[in-house]
Formats: structure tokens, C-alpha cells, sequence
């Protein structure tokens, strides 16, 4: 078997394949495929190694330059959200979207949206209420001594803070309440 720089002879070429030729292929037809497909490999080899050598070159006229891979990256991401904001799609999902924005559907949607909203709000306002008119209630009873205790005092500063959480202060309170001083939420 002969032998070349590019490892064993084209003269085989059956043989390093199995042993076999692919139907209608003659041996002398595989040796020139062979001999061109190892041709074609070491162009990929070359074109490798002029390509690392240009990505080094490139580098180091960069680092000349002053700019730095972040700087690059910076750049790259402008670019890439500029040509996203030019492209077909962008613009016509852009287009779309302000359309819907201002359709009936939309706004009557965003009325219902808004309405549930605020009847939830009022919901919750109303059992935060029921719930501190309770405890005032507990609180007051001649027999219970359950309204002083630390831990009825802890549950219900616990409850007064969940409903400012939910719901935000109002108007007539302010962020010093004493509730907020031991909030453990």
C-alpha cells in the first residue's frame, strides 16, 4: 500500500471505505473523487488557518483602535435592534398592535378590565373593613381579655398590614401607622 502526506494512498480507495464501490462507480472514477476530495480538504485546512490568522489580525487592530469586546457588543446589539425595528415583521406586528389599541373590542375590554378592577378593590375594602369592625368588636367584649394579648395584637397588625399591601393607604392615613413599625410582611 502506498502512502502519501495525507495518510493512506488514494490507490484503495475501496478499501477504506469497506471494501466495497458504490454501484456504478468505477475504481478509477473513486480514486479521482478521492484524490479531489483530499485536494478539498486541505483547501478547507488552508482557508482555516488564513481565517484564524485574519481573526488575530483583525484583533489586534482593534486593540489598536481602542475598542474592546464590549464596546463591540454594545455596538452589535444597536445594530441588531435597529434592523429589528426596520424589519417587515417588526413593522407590521407594530402596526397590528396599534390597531387592537384603538378598536372597540380593545376598550371595551380594557373598561371591563378596569371595572373588575376597581369592584375588587371595593370587594376586598369592604372585608378588610367587616374583618377590623370584628376584632374592634372582640376587642371590646367585658369577658375577653383576648383583645390585649400580644399575639391578638401581632394577628391583627399582621391583617392591617396584608390590606395596606393590597390595597394601599388611603387619603386619610398616613405611612406612620402603627402597624407598620412591627410589619412582619
Amino acid at each position: 500500500m502506498e502512502s502519501s502526506e495525507h495518510g493512506p494512498s488514494v490507490t484503495s480507495p475501496g478499501v477504506a471505505s469497506g471494501g466495497t464501490l458504490p454501484p456504478g462507480l468505477t475504481e478509477e472514477e473513486a480514486e479521482e473523487i478521492q484524490v479531489e476530495l483530499i485536494k478539498v480538504e486541505d483547501e478547507i485546512q488552508t482557508l482555516r488557518q488564513v481565517l484564524v490568522a485574519k481573526e488575530r489580525h483583525a484583533a489586534e487592530l482593534k486593540r489598536r483602535l481602542g475598542i474592546s469586546p464590549l464596546s463591540e457588543i454594545k455596538q452589535n446589539l444597536t445594530k441588531g435592534w435597529h434592523d429589528v425595528q426596520c424589519s417587515n415583521a417588526y413593522l407590521t406586528a407594530s402596526s397590528t398592535l396599534e390597531e387592537i389599541g384603538r378598536s372597540d373590542a380593545y376598550k371595551r375590554t380594557q373598561e371591563t378590565l378596569s371595572q373588575a378592577g376597581q369592584m375588587t378593590s371595593a370587594a376586598f375594602s369592604t372585608v378588610g373593613s367587616a374583618i377590623r369592625n370584628r376584632f374592634g368588636e372582640m376587642r371590646a367584649l367585658p369577658y375577653s381579655n383576648s383583645g390585649n394579648s400580644p399575639s391578638f395584637k401581632s394577628f391583627e397588625d399582621k391583617v392591617e398590614n396584608m390590606k395596606y399591601k393590597v390595597m394601599g393607604r388611603s387619603n386619610g392615613e398616613s405611612d406612620h401607622s402603627p402597624t407598620s413599625n412591627n410589619a412582619p410582611f
